[in-house]
């Protein structure tokens, strides 16, 4: 018997993990259509078995939570994780990943946008390539606005390869990742870290699958450009020192710049009497230097201020009991 067709009969099992922020409008739908995927098989595709789905309550602002107990009565597979507050996107996938338990755990968001159809393809590329971690990558524009997919297609191939110093291929919150990766990654992970980059620090082979993202199920998307900002800084600074070397580059740089051009002056200067003039110019260059001065002193605060929380011992998420079963409950 072939090999490859000898693998693709096993049925693997998979956890699916769902952070739930402003889920009131779109959950229901996409547990309905994983609730569908339970089994799953052809002779060009893996068998899978969606053997749980985990949500994991952040602290939102709407009936998420009535919806999530609704859920998990309905339907056996949904279970439940409840967090003490919002802690953000990446913390409560994590939270859900150490929860998870079967040998495979998908990643998507709860807006709708990331189409549950396509997990046998995610598994497909994973075994055909042995990866450990596979993203989804759409084949078409995202549908958002163009200055949010200008400013990530910039993040995803210049900004993130340059402060890591190697090429990932792409990033994307639709992942499937080898269950005992995601696990052994939520046990050791800190306070603010970017979920794509720690993955970047423990798995040895990334897989690529060209899926259709859907637009988003609800009318406002959960991302505001603020947040969008916070994670491209929790990016820049849980991606290591690099950044700090690139600055220290850039002000290298910048010294032997106005070395040479010093030199330049004094010399036009003694030869051909030229006339040193620009307080204007002169003025620009010391605010230019400035901004670069204090621009590598943030970064040096902000990694200051991530290392005192970890040394404090902030927690990157605490799972709590569900608040209505719970002291705080009515009943």
């Amino acid at each position: 018997m072939d090999k490859s067709k000898h693998q693709f009969e096993k049925v693997h099992t998979i956890s699916v993990v769902i952070p739930v922020f402003r889920g009131e409008e779109t959950l229901e739908r996409l547990v309905s259509e994983l609730i569908q995927l339970t089994v799953y098989g052809s002779d060009r595709k893996p068998s899978l078995c969606i053997e749980e789905i985990i949500l994991v309550h952040d602290g939102g602002p709407d009936r998420s939570d009535e919806l999530m107990r609704k859920l998990g009565l309905e339907h056996p597979q949904v279970r439940n994780v409840w967090l003490s507050r919002n802690f953000g996107q990446h913390a409560a996938t994590l939270a859900g990943m150490a929860s998870a338990r079967a040998e495979w755990i998908v990643t998507m968001d709860e807006d709708g946008q990331h189409d549950p159809t396509f997990i046998p393809t995610l598994l497909e590329v994973a075994l055909n390539s042995k990866s450990d971690l596979v993203y989804a990558r759409s084949r078409e524009k995202e549908p958002h606005s163009w200055i949010r997919n200008l400013a990530s297609r910039f993040t995803k191939q210049r900004l993130l390869p340059l402060v890591l110093g190697k090429k990932i291929p792409y990033f994307s919150s639709y992942r499937l990742i080898l269950g005992e990766v995601g696990r052994s990654l939520a046990a050791f992970a800190t306070m603010d870290v970017y979920l794509d980059v720690a993955l970047s620090w423990v798995v040895r082979q990334v897989g690529i699958a060209d899926v259709v993202f859907r637009p988003e199920g609800r009318a406002k998307s959960g991302y505001s450009a603020r947040s969008l900002s916070r994670h491209l800084l929790r990016l820049i600074l849980t991606a290591g020192t690099r950044p700090l070397r690139i600055a220290s580059v850039v002000g290298v740089g910048t010294f032997f710049l106005g070395l040479i051009l010093s030199t330049v002056i004094a010399i036009r200067k003694v030869l051909f009497g030229f006339e040193v003039v620009g307080w204007a110019s002169l003025f620009s260059l010391v605010l230019v230097i400035g901004g670069l001065i204090l621009f590598v002193l943030g970064v040096i605060a902000e990694y200051i201020g991530l290392l005192v929380r970890s040394a404090t011992g902030q927690p990157l998420y605490v799972i709590v009991n569900d608040r209505n079963l719970g002291p705080l409950s009515k009943g």
